[in-house]
């Protein structure tokens, strides 16, 4: 098997098992989590990078001073992402945090035709209102927007734009992102010691281990992503990356025994139907780009 997709696979199998990971610190309030995975994403991702002598995207950033400013907005935007899905996994939401991974890759061609001028083929059309009319219905059904999995979908799918316009290696671009939000993590953390809320040291040492394997958890994936992105086509990777989701979405109801009624069902399978129409059309159009080289 192509070693692309092994390290494809395995990058979006870890991602799929997160809300495992989270949910052993389900005691943790969410913020202290997310400021101990910036904090030690940080250490382990210099450690690798050190490890690799890869130096070389300090003279990137320092040769282009916008990249801070770009940078300090996909920090800001990957911090609301980590931070709503790992309140959402220790709040019993991990299907709808899963629907926000599914309908991510429309947001991402949706954010395209409208801030990089790409033009939607008819397939792609069909497929972003499928997915808006089941958005709809699961909203209407529930009385509940269901703003989790919105809010996962935009933030990461601006997350990616933005970082179009900053480009960069997916580690390199990690340390960058945790560097500059270094000081706020270390003054959260500072006001949960003093004001008694830090579990971090405090109470079992599972939890410190766990918070300090949190940036372990996370740049590991994204290191196989990134070998896996230099090795398979964006078509392959995209197909892939319904892995994630799925694997949460099986976590969720098996595991966690989250509610999935007739009516959230019908509303995913909507959604699903949406993703096959995208998924069968970037093939057949991967394939025609193919014959014309």
């Amino acid at each position: 098997m192509d070693k692309g997709i092994v390290h494809g696979f395995g990058a979006y199998f870890l991602w799929g098992l997160l809300p495992v990971y989270w949910k052993l610190l389900g005691h943790v309030l969410p913020l202290e989590v997310l400021v101990h995975r910036m904090l030690w994403s940080l250490v382990f991702v210099l450690l690798v990078l050190a490890a690799r002598r890869q130096w070389q995207w300090i003279k990137i950033v320092r040769q282009r001073p916008r990249y801070v400013l770009i940078f300090i907005v996909t920090a800001l935007l990957i911090s609301l992402n980590w931070l709503t899905y790992i309140w959402a996994v220790n709040n019993d939401f991990i299907l709808e945090a899963s629907l926000g991974y599914f309908i991510n890759p429309l947001i991402n061609v949706l954010l395209g035709v409208l801030f990089l001028k790409e033009r939607l083929r008819p397939a792609q059309t069909a497929a972003i209102i499928l997915a808006a009319f089941g958005v709809i219905y699961l909203t209407l059904s529930y009385g509940a927007f269901p703003w989790i999995a919105l809010i996962l979908a935009f933030s990461f799918g601006f997350y990616g734009l933005s970082r179009k316009i900053a480009s960069l290696g997916a580690i390199e671009g990690l340390a960058v992102e945790t560097g500059v939000l270094l000081l706020p993590a270390l003054a959260v953390m500072l006001y949960f010691e003093k004001s008694g809320q830090a579990a971090f040291l405090h109470g079992a040492s599972s939890t410190s281990v766990l918070l300090i394997f949190s940036g372990a958890i996370t740049a590991v994936p994204l290191l196989l992503f990134s070998i896996s992105a230099r090795r398979i086509t964006l078509v392959a990777l995209g197909i892939l990356q319904y892995i994630a989701p799925t694997l949460q979405f099986v976590i969720g109801i098996l595991l966690y025994g989250e509610p999935f009624s007739r009516t959230r069902f019908i509303g995913f399978c909507i959604i699903w139907s949406a993703l096959i129409i995208f998924t069968i059309e970037s093939l057949m159009q991967s394939r025609r780009a193919a014959v014309l080289k």
